[in-house]
């Protein structure tokens, strides 16, 4: 592992330039890449000793990690949050604006893989500990947190199927696990699998997503937009749909809106830089559509409802007031290799949802989900297309939806206890 984590560092070192370009040109369409540079060098002009560590690369795993920071910052301890990405950076300080103005958070850029920027990290925080979301992997992070005493764990964790495959072959990613000083899993499968490679300290603490908190503001504005746009139609929404799956949805939305129920749908690209893109995708098949950001303003109402058949959501952090919206979701992701997104969100509203073939990145909750018939995977084209009538998939009863969240909550309050030991700790 050292000769393996010097030969990392001199790679690091040696593209660092091309890096920094990388970020300069993300920059060009999103400033907030190139800004705030120092940070990735551990350099922090306002630094908060004693914080509870927390990194979410990206905005998903930022918003599963909200309830255990509201816990947190409840129980009194300040916290810092770190990101690679602008969405996850933004939705951090808009979600707690308060809490920074009160010197209580800090959201930051994750410093370069670098054990001299991570030791400036390290002077500026004094972590008391480290939870990183999800299965986020960096060597020079986790070894870095333990040369420096600070506990590193994995937080609201899962082993995808196609990982374990991959590392089966190229095993350094299973030696760098065994670094972490524990890992808190989302179910007793996930437990099996990380115990397997040897991490230690696993506890099964469930899914944070299913006690993320649900923005009344975003819920309310909905039925008055629903009724504004599709006035009486039936509504399907397309959330977090990625690079590489939009011509397979939107020729069969276009096919959808030639029956006789003829739907209205919502559109919801996942990443901002493609808003444009997926736009004019959405104009070469004559659809008509409007953009979110032409016909509601600031508090989602309707400056104008025009006669179309497609909203495109060219916004971020107002996911809940399109889903609320919609009788069925579709949750992208799944159509391609990389994987399905976040189900629990439409389910936390009562929508159905549907999801493509390739779902071994949310493999729980989606697995108990399709079994228990509140979520339809589509393994085909033909199978989306099905799903999308009420022929085709009748669809759960809401108390179902409802019977399955309750058997997978409290996920926030089970992480709290086992890192209770480690937030007291001198």
């Amino acid at each position: 592992m050292r000769v393996f984590l010097a030969i990392w560092s001199a790679l690091w070192t040696l593209c660092l330039p091309l890096v920094l370009l990388y970020l300069r040109r993300r920059g060009r369409k999103d400033p907030l890449y190139a800004q705030h540079l120092a940070e990735r060098f551990g350099r922090h002009a306002l630094p908060l000793p004693g914080a509870v560590w927390i990194h979410a690369v990206s905005l998903g795993e930022l918003r599963s990690a909200v309830p255990l920071i509201r816990a947190l910052l409840d129980r009194g301890e300040t916290v810092v949050t770190t990101h690679f990405t602008p969405a996850g950076r933004r939705e951090a300080e808009r979600v707690f604006a308060l809490e920074r103005s009160q010197n209580r958070l800090r959201a930051v850029w994750v410093p370069f893989e670098l054990a001299w920027c991570f030791r400036g990290f390290f002077r500026a925080f004094r972590p008391k500990l480290g939870l990183v979301m999800e299965i986020e992997i960096w060597p020079r992070m986790v070894f870095a947190a333990r040369a420096a005493g600070v506990p590193l764990v994995m937080c609201n964790a899962q082993y995808p199927v196609k990982s374990i495959a991959r590392d089966a072959r190229f095993p350094l990613r299973p030696a760098v696990m065994r670094g972490f000083a524990g890992a808190l899993v989302k179910s007793q499968l996930q437990a099996q699998r990380f115990a397997a490679i040897g991490v230690p300290n696993i506890q099964v603490t469930g899914e944070l997503r299913f006690d993320q908190p649900i923005p009344p503001r975003l819920t309310a504005a909905a039925p008055a937009a629903r009724q504004a746009l599709a006035a009486g139609r039936p509504v399907l929404c397309f959330a977090s749909a990625v690079e590489g799956e939009d011509d397979l949805y939107l020729d069969t939305i276009k096919t959808r809106l030639a029956a006789a129920d003829r739907p209205f749908v919502i559109y919801v690209p996942r990443k901002p830089e493609r808003f444009d893109d997926v736009a004019g995708m959405i104009a070469a098949r004559g659809i008509t559509f409007a953009r979110r950001s032409q016909i509601f303003d600031e508090n989602l109402s309707p400056r104008a409802a025009p006669a179309m058949d497609l909203l495109l959501g060219d916004s971020l952090g107002e996911m809940y007031f399109y889903l609320a919206m919609a009788d069925r979701v579709v949750t992208g992701g799944g159509f391609t290799p990389h994987g399905a997104h976040n189900i629990i969100e439409p389910l936390a509203l009562g929508r159905p949802v549907i999801v493509g073939p390739e779902i071994h990145t949310i493999e729980y909750p989606a697995v108990e989900a399709i079994a228990d018939g509140v979520c339809f995977h589509a393994k085909s084209p033909e199978d989306l297309a099905r799903a999308l009538t009420p022929e085709g998939w009748q669809g759960p009863d809401p108390q179902a939806i409802q019977a399955f969240l309750a058997a997978h909550s409290g996920a926030t309050e089970k992480t709290m206890a086992a890192i209770a030991p480690l937030l007291t700790r001198r």
